[in-house]
């Protein structure tokens, strides 16, 4: 397995346990901030998908079903832990898989362009200095 393909992993399943933990433990999310519920589970489901989106854009057919799937199930036993089940929750964490999908997306393809203009400009140099 590639390094790339180890850091998506790894930064995924970081991401899993975080929000398991944190969708399950019976504590309130932060407030004060003028954020709501709804925007931390976007904000929490956008980090766990941006890291395939960004790294391996390919596994994205596969894993945006697991991670929406990850979070109806969060919100089905989340009254086993003393927490309410809320559709609208769910709704929130599918519109952050969006918005971390699109966002890999786009830092994919702003790292392949990087990447191939830098080759470009090396194979520049080198035909210069041949």
């Amino acid at each position: 397995m590639v390094r790339k393909q180890k850091t998506a992993l790894g930064l995924t399943s970081l991401f899993f346990l975080l929000i398991a933990f944190l969708t399950l433990a019976p504590v309130s999310p932060p407030t004060g901030y003028g954020a709501t519920d709804k925007t931390y589970h976007m904000l929490a489901f956008a980090g766990l998908a941006l890291p395939i989106a960004t790294l391996q854009p390919r596994w994205l057919l596969f894993m945006i079903p697991v991670f929406a799937i990850f979070g109806g199930a969060i919100e089905l036993i989340q009254p086993y832990f003393g927490r309410s089940c809320d559709f609208a929750d769910w709704i929130a964490d599918v519109k952050g898989i969006m918005i971390g999908s699109i966002v890999g997306l786009v830092l994919c393809l702003g790292i392949r362009r990087m990447k191939i203009a830098r080759n470009l400009k090396v194979q520049s140099i080198l035909k210069i200095h041949m």
